[in-house]
């Protein structure tokens, strides 16, 4: 049989006789809470989740996310190393 040759192409690795793409696996992270809407249209729903398994075990982070969710739901992160904006922009000062 013939060898397999595989190429890089950014973070996956890609058979060069064939269609099949191999991605490296997700890191999942529970949904604590929910802080509130997110996005120029409010498109993206900005969520507290707990980081469960990976180099990052336990952290609690800030992430955007699309689509319906709730508290419980488990997300798969490609990373664990950004963290989302806060939202409200915080004091500006006022007196």
């Amino acid at each position: 049989m013939a060898k397999e040759e595989f190429r890089k192409k950014g973070k996956t690795n890609v058979k060069a006789d064939s269609n099949i793409v191999d991605f490296k696996p997700g890191i999942p992270a529970e949904i604590k809470e929910i802080v509130g809407r997110a996005g120029s249209r409010g498109e993206l729903t900005q969520v507290m989740c707990l980081v469960q398994d990976g180099r990052d075990k336990g952290k609690v982070m800030r992430r955007n996310v699309k689509g319906p969710v709730q508290v419980g739901d488990i997300l798969m992160l490609l990373e664990t190393e950004i963290e989302a904006h806060r939202l409200g922009g915080g004091r500006r000062g006022r007196r």
